[in-house]
Order: C-alpha cells, then sequence, then structure tokens
C-alpha cells in the first residue's frame, strides 16, 4: 500500500487542495484529508494530482503507426509511449483499413495489455468529399460482411466512426444495437442527415470541425447537429492547428465538459523524437507542429493529451478543472469506463501528476510508478 500527498487534487470532478491518494494494489483504496496518520509521498508543493489521461483516438505514438504493424505489440507499444506522458488509457485507432485490417484489430484489441482499453475504428465507412487524409481508395459502403464483423460481441469498448449521410440508418442503429459507440465523422451530412443519423443510435461526434460539413446560417450542416444537440458527446483536437482557439470556445460554451472531451489524433510522431512516417504510400512530415502530406493537407496530429490539455486552459480559456475533466471523466463516461477517469475508492490506480505549468512530473498506472 502506498500514499501520494497532493496539495492539489482533481478527482475528476473538481479541484481540492491537500488530499492524500491511498493506494492498494492497482485499485485507489481511498482518498484521505491527511488525517488518518498515513505519512504519503511527497509531492512538489504546486503540483496537481489528477486521473490517468484518457485518449479515444490515438491513431500511433512512440514512431509507431498502427495501420503500418496492426496487432498487440504495436498497440501495446504505442499505449507504453502515451503511458509515460501521461496518458494511461488509449484506444488504439485505425485509419479506414481493409476487412481483414479490421479483423485484425479487433483479434488484437482483445488481448490484456496495459493502457490498452479498446479499439476505435475511423472509417473507412465514412464521406468521399470529406476523407481528409484517408485515402479515396480505402473509402467503402459498409456491407453485410462489415456489419456481421463489427456486432459480434466485444469485451472491450469499441467506438466506430461513420458518415452518417454515407451509412444507411438501420446499420447505424445494427452497429449501436450490437454494443458500438458509434460517432459520425468525415461526413458531408446536412442537418437533417445528422440528426437522423443521431436518432438512429450516433452518440456523438469525432474530431469535432474538421473533416465535417461546417456550420452556415441556412445549412447547419454536421457541425451545427453537434453543438445544437447538447446531450450529445463530441471529441476535439486542441493544438492550434486543427481548430482555431475562438471554435474551441464555442464548442465548449455549447456542450460543456461533460460532452465535450479531448483528444490527440496522435500520430506515429507523437511522444517520440521521429519527425516522419508513411501512411498508406504518402510521405507525412512533421513542420512547425503540423503534420501534413505533400499536398498540405493535415493527417492527425503531433499532439498528446497533456499538451492537449495545456492548450486547452493556455490558448483556449477553459478553466483548469473542466480541461482536466475532458481529458479524464468525460471520455471515460462516453466509452461506459466506468472505473477510470476519476479518483476515488475501486477506481483503478491510474494517476498523473503535473507541476504548476501543467507539465507531467509523474506518471502511475495500475498503482505502479512508470518511468519517464
Amino acid at each position: 500500500m502506498i500514499a501520494l500527498g497532493a496539495p492539489r487534487l482533481f478527482d475528476g470532478n473538481a479541484l481540492s487542495r491537500n488530499r492524500v491518494v491511498v493506494i492498494d494494489g492497482e485499485r485507489i483504496a481511498g482518498i484521505d484529508t491527511g488525517t488518518a496518520g498515513i505519512v504519503p509521498e511527497p509531492m512538489p508543493p504546486d503540483a496537481i494530482l489528477a486521473p490517468g489521461f484518457i485518449d479515444l483516438q490515438v491513431n500511433g505514438g512512440g514512431g509507431l503507426l498502427l495501420n503500418n504493424g496492426i496487432g498487440a505489440e504495436a498497440m501495446r507499444a504505442i499505449a507504453a509511449a502515451h503511458a509515460r506522458v501521461g496518458t494511461t488509457t488509449i484506444l488504439p485507432t485505425l485509419i479506414s483499413g481493409s476487412r481483414a485490417d479490421i479483423a485484425a484489430a479487433l483479434s488484437a484489441a482483445a488481448q490484456p495489455m496495459p493502457g490498452v482499453a479498446g479499439l476505435h475504428i475511423e472509417g473507412p465507412f465514412i464521406a468521399p468529399a470529406r476523407h481528409g487524409i484517408h485515402p479515396l481508395a480505402a473509402i467503402r459502403p459498409l456491407e453485410d460482411a462489415d456489419l456481421a464483423l463489427l456486432s459480434v460481441p466485444q469485451k472491450f469498448p469499441l467506438m466506430v466512426t461513420v458518415a452518417p449521410d454515407a451509412v444507411p440508418v438501420d446499420r447505424v442503429t445494427a452497429l449501436a444495437r450490437a454494443g458500438a459507440v458509434v460517432f459520425a465523422g468525415h461526413t458531408d451530412a446536412t442537418y437533417e442527415q445528422a440528426r437522423a443519423g443521431l436518432g438512429a443510435g450516433i452518440a456523438g461526434f469525432t474530431h469535432l470541425y474538421n473533416a465535417m460539413s461546417p456550420l452556415a446560417s441556412r445549412a447547419p450542416g454536421a457541425v451545427g447537429a453537434a453543438l445544437a444537440e447538447g446531450d450529445t458527446y463530441a471529441g476535439i483536437i486542441v493544438d492550434g492547428h486543427h481548430a482555431h482557439p475562438a471554435a474551441v470556445r464555442v464548442a465548449f460554451a455549447a456542450k460543456g465538459p461533460d460532452r465535450l472531451f479531448l483528444v490527440s489524433d496522435a500520430m506515429a510522431t507523437a511522444a517520440s523524437d521521429a519527425n516522419q512516417f508513411v501512411l498508406y504510400g504518402k510521405t507525412i512530415r512533421l513542420r512547425d507542429g503540423r503534420l501534413t502530406d505533400d499536398a498540405g493537407t493535415l493527417a492527425g496530429a503531433h499532439l498528446t493529451m497533456a499538451e492537449a490539455v495545456r492548450n486547452a486552459v493556455h490558448l483556449a480559456g477553459i478553466p483548469l478543472a473542466a480541461a482536466l475533466r475532458m481529458a479524464t471523466a468525460t471520455p471515460a463516461a462516453c466509452m461506459g469506463m466506468h472505473d477510470r477517469g476519476r479518483l476515488a475508492a475501486g477506481c483503478r490506480a491510474d494517476l498523473v501528476a503535473l507541476d504548476a505549468d501543467l507539465c507531467v512530473v509523474a506518471v502511475w498506472q495500475g498503482g505502479v510508478r512508470l518511468e519517464n
């Protein structure tokens, strides 16, 4: 049993001062005010102890891209790279893979691995008009065999991003009823099509604003549906490149920290010294913090969740407690991860310690302190 002293504690909901987190094995035994006679490990005077970050859209990291080596080994390595910088739970994300790729990713995600909670299938059932970095040749309809594959009951959280203008509503409903958390993304849907998708079982929106029909006064599009429907979730990339800080503030004002959550959309360069990688035969290069192909198309993000939290606070002006919730409790709630994203008795002992500048100084995963 160990105890960690927290000058400031974020428990998944609010900030408090001078708390002690007691850890027993892989779980939190309780939160104490320091009156139980337990001598905790000290933290820097301004340190914040928070739940480990949860990232529902991780294409890669540590120099690796899931698409380039689909399997448990790659997932494990990507998760480990992100864990060292504060993200203790990820959904490895497959970018418009073939049916065989999807099957391989599902099989790999079923193997217990530290930090890997499930899987995110992003495409290929998306709109060609909003394909972004997803290759047009990979985009295809959601066929019976795909539906059967994705409808197999899984023991892990599964997110599937589809375009509601490309996938019929009955198939959206079938996916949702099978247990998948269905999100709308890479979509050119009208507001009405997006609303129909929500009614069929779509629960939220993938990387809000990016690769989706924008909000206009007489054509609200997918963005309008995301902002107007307050009970839907939305992930957002806050790296200073994918969404203007003012747009981030608009989304926050519309949805709040219980429905808007941070994602990294991390590629291979995240949490590594790599400055380029290959996706579907295209070389993606890192320049001035942006990942683009030779045509200048954004290709995911060079971002970690700790950086996203800092950007949410310092670039977008989101209150600290709200930004932390958007990286912990909210993504956990979205995927039904009831023992993560909070610091409370019975929860997993996944924690991150941040300094006054919101930089990561220590990480615990399953009660074990990780080496930086």
